[in-house]
């Protein structure tokens, strides 16, 4: 386990969560916003409808090419200067994907997803921030809770979106200019971050495992795979999500109301995941995670009333919470801190990478993989299942393999 400079009782740890749980509250709410919006708009101004969920990939996209620079200059400069600079491509993007809408230009719109997508990687690394400062026992705590500021941006999200939608002429503008106010009035939080700006390098200081030396080591090769695969479904399933309600009949506002349910099942179980974590043990809590997701893709593919959405996409949610948490614990306790923005840049890289090609997959098999909204919804929750064995199977292997070995 890595060991970590800590106030006593976690003073500072706790501070600095208390921080980072309020800024996910706060900007956090444009995710659920842009997701919900964000395929529904690009079908509205793309010419062809298979490219519909293409600016939620090029947010993800941007998050992935975002990742490691913004890693970097977390090391070098500290976590505020990183999320600040998110904040503020925050901002610019919700600027700039408006001024799309306001043109009814798509590829001015994909730009300015491309944009969000750097603040999509800075809040990525929130969950990391937490776990700076923190001892070994608090650490899986501390990153459940600040998952659990997603809590309030899940309520607050979707509402913003039904207040917003319709405000202008122009469909969604007014969501835009409302993601624009609240990376604005989040960004002054970081200033009362309280983690100490990473030493810089002597000559003494341990160089650590290059990059692939670190993928190569099991915990860590299976923490990423875990993290990769819990992420890149909820994304594909949650993408295709309002593109598949209003086809089969429902209308944006109940599109809404399914993925905010989504969004809390996301993050309702963090205030006890860190719990489970410490009691059961990280593993378990991964393997748990897998299995969910795999009953939210069976729930899926019995039918598409109402009751399949919401129930669908709420054990979605729930199976992300457990395995990405886990996944993102299993990660941090398996690296030193030298090593620190070597590997969590290449891991929010892969992860990021894996859900742009999830996401982008999701247009795909949602509007052209069969003639109806029916069929198209299927093939996305079908496509979950060979990943789920993938990620099952790697799970399974470390488990078994003695513990020597795994680090």
């Amino acid at each position: 386990m890595t060991m970590t400079a800590h106030a006593p009782n976690d003073q500072i740890a706790k501070r600095n969560v208390v921080i980072l749980v309020l800024a996910v509250a706060i900007m956090g709410a444009q995710m659920p916003m842009i997701f919900i919006v964000g395929g529904l708009a690009g079908q509205s101004l793309a010419s062809n409808p298979c490219l519909a969920t293409l600016p939620i990939s090029l947010i993800v996209g941007g998050s992935m090419l975002s990742a490691t620079p913004l890693s970097a200059i977390m090391q070098r400069y500290g976590r505020r200067v990183g999320f600040a600079i998110g904040a503020l491509f925050g901002a610019l993007g919700g600027l700039v994907g408006g001024y799309g809408l306001y043109l009814g230009s798509f590829p001015v719109f994909l730009i300015g997803s491309a944009m969000t997508g750097v603040y999509m990687s800075a809040q990525g690394f929130y969950r990391f921030a937490a776990a700076d400062t923190a001892s070994d026992e608090f650490r899986p705590k501390a990153i459940s809770y600040v998952m659990a500021g997603g809590l309030v941006s899940a309520i607050v999200g979707p509402q913003l979106v039904k207040a917003t939608s319709d405000a202008f002429v122009i469909p969604f503008l007014g969501t835009y200019f409302a993601v624009i106010a609240l990376n604005l009035l989040g960004v002054g939080l970081f200033a009362f971050l309280r983690i100490p700006r990473p030493a810089a390098p002597s000559v003494d200081t341990p160089k650590g495992r290059s990059r692939w030396e670190l993928l190569k080591t099991p915990r860590i090769a299976v923490a990423v795979i875990c993290a990769m695969v819990s992420y890149a479904l909820m994304n594909l399933v949650m993408t295709s999500t309002p593109l598949a309600v209003v086809g089969c009949g429902f209308t944006k506002d109940n599109a809404a109301d399914i993925v905010s349910s989504h969004v809390l099942a996301m993050y309702i179980p963090s205030f006890f995941t860190g719990h489970l974590i410490a009691r059961f043990g990280v593993e378990k809590v991964v393997g748990t995670g897998l299995l969910i997701l795999a009953g939210a893709g069976a729930v899926a593919l019995q039918g598409v009333e109402i009751e399949n959405f919401f129930l669908a996409l709420i054990l979605l949610g729930l199976g992300w919470n457990f395995g990405f948490i886990g996944a993102t614990t299993m990660l941090a306790s398996a690296h030193e801190p030298y090593e620190r923005g070597r590997i969590q840049g290449l891991n929010d890289l892969l992860v990021f990478g894996g859900v742009t090609v999830a996401s982008l997959s999701s247009g795909g098999l949602m509007n052209c993989s069969g003639g109806t909204p029916v069929e198209g919804w299927t093939a996305v929750n079908m496509a979950m299942a060979p990943f789920l064995m993938l990620a099952g199977a790697a799970l399974l292997w470390l488990v078994l393999k003695p513990k020597d070995l795994r680090a």
